[in-house]
């Protein structure tokens, strides 16, 4: 799980905070029972949407890394590779995204491991846009995604991927999706646990075949269904 959903070996890192803003903080967390909600969503604003997580009032995300470590990508260096079996491939840049039409989400965020942040706000990209303006060849059947962390990886029939909750996520709580929780661009698979919304997300690959991420291939579902949900699936691949 590339981030709050990820199980593997846990970074206790977290983005740094000078002692001013510390300050700061502190003493806006003793107003926060009366400000609550609207004082978090104006800190996220200046400060990021990672800053939740230091007010007894936060966001309450978990952060955790394959590597131990944070890949940095800037916004400007930002590239999504669009490849496999597709008619256009792209190499998509922040600003490419921010100008398609935008999708956004309020749902609560599910760890496998029995954690959940209520109300998260989501936007981004449909991913279903990202494909149809790519163009799916014939024989296409799933797609994989890799992470800029060159650790983490996940995958996707190509109808859960066309699912319209399912998005490439450039915001998050209110603001850019920090590095922390995977920005500057992430993938946000809304009806499954979180491993499967992978972070930091580098690459796209149209393929005609599941190829069971990181996790799957570490004992999790190929199909991370929330309780409830349901989805399309493929009798052909033999999953549930």
């Amino acid at each position: 799980m590339a981030d709050e959903g990820e199980e593997g070996r846990r970074s206790d890192a977290r983005v740094p905070v000078g002692r001013r803003v510390f300050l700061s903080l502190g003493a806006l967390a003793t107003v926060g029972v009366v400000l609550g909600a609207r004082l978090q969503s104006a800190a996220r604003g200046v400060l990021g949407s990672g800053i939740g997580g230091l007010f007894p009032f936060g966001d309450r995300f978990r952060i955790y890394s394959i590597t131990g470590s944070y890949p940095a990508i800037t916004a400007e260096a930002y590239r999504l590779e669009v490849s496999g079996l597709v008619k256009r491939p792209q190499a998509l840049t922040l600003a490419d995204l921010e100008a398609m039409p935008a999708t956004r989400l309020v749902r609560t965020f599910q760890c496998v491991t029995g954690w959940s942040v209520p109300g998260v706000e989501w936007e981004g990209v449909a991913l279903s846009a990202i494909l149809e303006r790519a163009g799916v060849r014939p024989g296409a059947v799933a797609v994989s995604f890799s992470s800029y962390d060159h650790a983490d990886t996940e995958s996707l029939t190509l109808d859960q991927a066309r699912m319209s909750d399912v998005i490439v996520a450039y915001r998050m709580l209110g603001a850019p999706v920090t590095q922390e929780h995977g920005g500057p661009v992430r993938l946000y698979v809304a009806p499954m646990f979180g491993y499967k919304s992978l972070k930091w997300l580098s690459a796209i690959r149209v393929v005609d075949r599941v190829e069971p991420g990181f996790w799957e291939r570490n004992g999790y579902p190929v199909n991370g269904w929330l309780d409830g949900s349901t989805g399309p699936t493929d009798p052909r691949l033999g999953l549930a």
